[in-house]
């Protein structure tokens, strides 16, 4: 296929000034282009663990080459939530400030309407030139093509890997998928991914791209692949204690989250309660992370499958990320490529039963059951971390975030510790691309965004800070200056942790240094006044 040739002097000029090139590749002794490609992938409802170079079990090859050749961060955030984390990575504002997650008096605003001053990412990237793609889920308002993406294919039914009845391309209505077709969707999105590289590179070779590659997988429900399954089918019998002790001695062989592991919190079950749906699953779900001991055979075996299935959903996006890195390289522009590879928030405790319903007699994964992961195995995922998806303890906000880009960054298999958030990755991709923000919208600034460029931190000796990073969900709150994180479960007081001695939040200080609490929560409060203030103001505007 033809190669990209762009500008390359001023380019590797700009990335050397940048400190984020090597001599050689400063020197330009390669024929290569100027801003990178960019390749930004989601996985949906997947733990802080659950790749093998995070200390995970479950089979992720292609991932951890992209790690082994580039750089993974172990304190990266999101926001708790699909929805408030995919408004904050496209816009680079908390969701809050773009009216995409809730304040309680402020109906309406919590999944409502961007403002017209916080565009998506691809249309500040069309400015300098750039492409833009999307494939996967969305959970945005608007829709792609509408918002700036030249090109999409969007999945709207989470709820049917094998059939979805609701999807688009290019934000037109596709037919359903008939059962039985051979769908699965997270092929499905890896195939969308490659016919759009592939168009790019007939058609549109000569300027950068932007894709957006957001997998469906490993939310619920738990639907996959009879081979991927059977490649787990016998792992997990040993239990979820084990497995998590054993992920645990990984990341402390790796360096990441050295220290104390959190306890398992044995009363905390899922954030809502279905108790119907317990009556559907039958009497082998556990609502509860109870030690694998305590729990019937019946019981043991029904969670060890769903910890499986789990697996094989995992390990086949992995397997689709392998193909789409696969193009990259037909393309022969692997090399100058940014990719980007993270998680909307940490593994779910929820169970419920919703979309088509479960039929305890159909074989699990298969289209006819529905199956959620639950506490005992999202304990798991989220190793060494407290907590869940929906709360703002470590385990519900905590994130991989691995970095490759060959042409960019010196460092290989490195770890980056410095805190950094979803906010950060639009100044980041902007910073390279040689895109911009607006100043003004309809005559009025746009609010400062509050994220950083996480550039620095691609050099061995760069690194990046934050004033403070600031969380709100469901009235579970947060907020982290330095290294003291404040942070309380809704309806729950305080707590305060020194995260440089205690990732795991397993010491509590709140007692002890009472000034910090209320230094940290009168700052927590501001932040959520200044963004009520503003989600108002756009209100009242529209």
């Amino acid at each position: 296929m033809q190669r990209y040739r762009r500008p390359l002097v001023l380019a590797c000029l700009a990335l050397a000034a940048c400190g984020i090139l090597s001599p050689a590749a400063a020197r330009c002794e390669e024929s290569r282009t100027g801003p990178p490609n960019i390749v930004l992938i989601m996985a949906d409802d997947m733990g802080y663990s659950d790749l093998g170079c995070y200390g995970g079990e479950i089979k992720t090859p292609q991932l951890d080459a992209l790690a082994a050749g580039g750089l993974r961060f172990t304190q990266f955030y999101n926001t708790a939530r699909c929805w408030p984390t995919r408004a904050a990575l496209l816009t680079g504002y908390y969701a809050q400030q773009v009216c995409r997650d809730e304040f309680p008096d402020l109906p309406g605003q919590d999944r409502g309407n961007r403002p017209g001053w916080a565009p998506l990412l691809p249309s500040l990237l069309d400015s300098a030139g750039y492409r833009s793609y999307h494939s996967g889920k969305w959970h945005i308002d608007g829709m792609p093509v509408e918002s700036g993406f030249h090109r999409s294919y969007l999945l709207r039914d989470q709820g049917r890997f094998f059939h979805p009845r609701r999807h688009f391309e290019d934000d037109r209505t596709l037919p359903p998928v008939e059962p039985e077709s051979g769908f699965y969707a997270t092929t499905a999105i890896a195939d969308h991914a490659i016919r759009c590289l592939r168009d790019h590179a007939a058609h549109h070779a000569g300027a950068p791209f932007f894709h957006y590659v957001a997998f469906t997988a490993p939310h619920f429900p738990l639907h996959a692949l009879p081979e991927d399954i059977e490649r787990y089918r016998n792992h997990y019998q040993v239990g979820w204690d084990r497995i998590r002790d054993e992920r645990r001695q990984r990341q402390r062989e790796m360096g990441i989250a050295p220290g104390l592991i959190s306890d398992v919190e044995r009363d905390v079950g899922p954030p809502y309660h279905f108790p119907e749906a317990l009556k559907i699953l039958g009497p082998g779900e556990v609502n509860r992370p109870l030690p694998w001991s305590d729990l019937t055979a019946e019981q043991q075996e029904f969670q060890a499958e769903k910890m499986a299935l789990h697996a094989a959903m995992i390990d086949r996006m992995d397997r689709e990320i392998g193909r789409i890195v696969q193009q990259l390289k037909e393309m022969e522009v692997f090399d100058e490529t940014l990719i980007l590879f993270l998680s909307d928030n940490g593994a779910s405790a929820e169970i419920m039963v919703r979309d088509d319903g479960h039929d305890p007699s159909a074989p699990p994964g298969s289209a006819e059951t529905h199956l959620c992961l639950g506490p005992g195995w999202s304990t798991v995922s989220n190793t060494p971390f407290r907590r869940h998806k929906t709360w703002v303890h470590e385990g519900g906000i905590c994130t991989p975030l691995i970095v490759h880009w060959p042409n960019g960054i010196s460092a290989r298999g490195e770890l980056r510790n410095n805190p950094g958030h979803v906010i950060d990755v639009v100044p980041t991709l902007l910073e390279l691309a040689g895109g911009e923000r607006p100043a003004e919208f309809s005559g009025s600034p746009v609010p400062a965004p509050p994220g950083v460029s996480l550039v620095p931190a691609f050099t061995d000796d760069g690194s990046v800070s934050h004033d403070s990073l600031w969380w709100s969900h469901e009235g579970n709150r947060a907020i982290r200056v330095g290294d003291f994180k404040l942070v309380a479960a809704a309806g729950e007081d305080w707590e305060l942790f020194n995260l440089r001695e205690d990732r795991a939040e397993t010491n509590d200080l709140a007692e002890t240094h009472p000034e910090k609490v209320a230094e940290l929560s009168q700052l927590w409060t501001a932040q959520r006044d200044k963004f009520h203030q503003l989600a108002t103001a756009d209100a009242d505007s529209q």
